[in-house]
C-alpha cells in the first residue's frame, strides 16, 4: 500500500515547523516558504526549456528547499544553508553570460520565447520572495535570514541576465520600453 500523501492535519490552518510544532498557514514564514516553492517549481519549468547550464539550475533548486527549511526551522537543527559561496557562483554565471551580451543602457519588456519569458517569470517571483523573507519576523531568533535575501536578491539578477542570454542566443530581438 502506498503512503498517502494527505494527512489531514493542515484542515485546520495549521502547518509544522521542523520541530513539529504547529503554526498558522498565514504567518509570513510559511508564506515565504510557498514562494520559494512557487519559484523553485518555475525553475523546474525552466530546466525543461532549455539545458541547465553547468549544472546551476538543479544547485538554484537545492538552495530553494534549503533557504525554506531554513526558515522553518524553530529549534536550531543543523541544516545546510545558502552561503556565500552560492551567491557567489550566480555572480560567476552573470558575468560569464554578460560577456556575450550587449550593453544595456534602457529597460526591456519582459518577453521573448517560452524559455525567455519562463526565466523573467522566475526573475519576479525571485524579487517577490526576497521581500517576503525580508519580512519574516516570529522565528527570526533562529535562522540566519540575510544570506537567503541577499541570494534571493543576486537570483532575480541572475534570471534577468539569461532571459537575456537565451534571447541572445536564440536571436529573439529585446523590446527597449518606451516611457
Amino acid at each position: 500500500m502506498a503512503n498517502k500523501v494527505y494527512t489531514k492535519k493542515g484542515d485546520d490552518g495549521t502547518t509544522s515547523l521542523l520541530s513539529g510544532r504547529r503554526v498558522s498557514k498565514t504567518i509570513q514564514e510559511i508564506k515565504a516558504v510557498g514562494s520559494l516553492d512557487e519559484l523553485n517549481s518555475f525553475v523546474g519549468l525552466l530546466r525543461s526549456e532549455i539545458l541547465d547550464i553547468n549544472g546551476l539550475f538543479e544547485i538554484i533548486q537545492w538552495n530553494l528547499f534549503n533557504a525554506g527549511s531554513m526558515i522553518i526551522n524553530d529549534n536550531n537543527i543543523e541544516l545546510t544553508e545558502v552561503t556565500q559561496e552560492d551567491i557567489k557562483s550566480l555572480e560567476e554565471a552573470m558575468d560569464t553570460m554578460n560577456k556575450e551580451l550587449p550593453e544595456l543602457k534602457n529597460f526591456i519588456l519582459p518577453k521573448g520565447s517560452r524559455s525567455v519569458a519562463t526565466a523573467h517569470i522566475c526573475r519576479t517571483i525571485a524579487r517577490r520572495t526576497e521581500i517576503e523573507v525580508l519580512e519574516c519576523k516570529v522565528l527570526d531568533n533562529f535562522i540566519k535570514l540575510h544570506p537567503i535575501s541577499m541570494y534571493l536578491n543576486r537570483l532575480s539578477d541572475y534570471f534577468f541576465v539569461l532571459a537575456r542570454y537565451i534571447a541572445h542566443k536564440e536571436e529573439v530581438k529585446e523590446t527597449i520600453w518606451k516611457n
